[in-house]
């Protein structure tokens, strides 16, 4: 590979001739910056990344620790992040926590070490003392989907709290009153609030939630399995099943077709986190849609006003319910053929 000397030697001018014309500095004629360019583009020159942000204190880099990258939703999440980041001029790291605290703050030690010009992360739970270190020493951060409250960070996220109310009540209206929710862990503040959420909407109809009800997940799908084993075992298993997220969803649909039922017709299946393939089940799956790209895009935004000095802001968006067939809701009606028009037949 060509070396900045070696551009300087072909352009004719000095080493530090070539450094000002490559950061655009205004003291360099127009002849040498034109023969320095012409320079560039003949030896296919690439400026050395790692030296420039030596120089500059920065790397147009960001690291962003997503919660599991086996998710669906993290992975759409991730994918706006990267396109978002690249249009305004940085690339992106990502780490994949796997849902492990340990795991997360090995990412970002290892991210920071890289000196990242900020981070995006979505906590896997809220005691991670790394990440407070970080949040007081100044690190430019914003907390995507999750958050850990009292850290003075700003948060983009979903507000899931209405939807949840509007399944609840979609539910109801079909009858159904023995409703149970699959709880994703209570230290992150997604799984306790989905379950605080479902809880007052189902207080708002009368309905109780009782502890049985309460099966505790870890957003994967293997825990989404066990809890509706557990839901099916008891004495009075609940009309329906709520997953507070799209894995622990499937997993309960693996249980539920494990014992030879179906959905909706034995018990109902609804979950938090829509994603592509719930309409592609028998039958396709009900569910609270995030809007997941314009999450990523705005958490990009938030991060790099914060690295480029202007204020950032926390954003709040809102979720909604999507129905489809799989709590019990009648099949769509095929609208009847439209009767064909007459022939019209001319004189002869």
């Amino acid at each position: 590979m060509a070396s900045i000397k070696d551009v300087a030697a072909e352009a004719g001018v000095s080493v530090a001739t070539v450094s000002r014309v490559l950061n655009d500095h205004p003291s360099v004629s127009a002849e040498a910056r034109t023969r320095v360019l012409a320079a560039v583009e003949t030896l296919g020159y690439r400026p050395n990344a790692v030296a420039r942000s030596l120089r500059t204190d920065q790397t147009r880099t960001l690291g962003l620790v997503i919660s599991d990258v086996l998710n669906p939703y993290f992975t759409e999440l991730a994918r706006s992040v990267e396109e978002e980041a690249r249009a305004l001029g940085y690339s992106v790291i990502i780490g994949n926590a796997d849902e492990r605290p340990e795991l997360q703050d090995h990412h970002i030690r290892t991210l920071l070490d890289r000196r990242i010009d900020g981070l995006l992360v979505s906590p896997t739970d809220g005691g991670s003392p790394l990440i407070l270190d970080a949040a007081r020493a100044g690190t430019p951060m914003v907390f995507v989907d999750r958050w850990i409250p009292g850290v003075d960070v700003p948060v983009v996220r979903a507000d899931g709290r209405t939807a949840i109310r509007d399944l609840v009540t979609h539910l109801h209206a079909l009858g159904h009153r023995r409703l149970a929710i699959i709880a994703g862990p209570a230290a992150t503040t997604t799984g306790s609030e989905r379950v605080e959420a479902f809880r007052e909407a189902l207080r708002e109809y009368g309905l109780p939630l009782p502890g049985a009800y309460i099966g505790q997940g870890d957003f994967q799908a293997a825990s989404g399995r066990r809890v509706t084993e557990e839901f099916l075992n008891l004495p009075e298993p609940p009309e329906v099943v709520f997953a507070a997220d799209n894995l622990m969803a499937l997993g309960a649909l693996d249980a539920i077709r494990a014992r030879g039922m179906r959905v909706p017709d034995d018990i109902a299946l609804a979950a938090f986190d829509d994603i592509p393939w719930f309409v592609h089940t028998d039958p396709p799956i009900t569910a609270i849609a995030q809007p997941t790209p314009d999450l990523g895009r705005a958490a990009v935004r938030a991060l790099v006003d914060r690295i480029e000095g202007r204020p950032p802001q926390s954003v709040t968006l809102p979720a909604r319910l999507v129905v489809r067939r799989s709590c019990g809701e009648a099949a769509p009606v095929s609208p009847e053929p439209a009767p064909a028009p007459p022939v019209q037949r001319s004189n002869p």
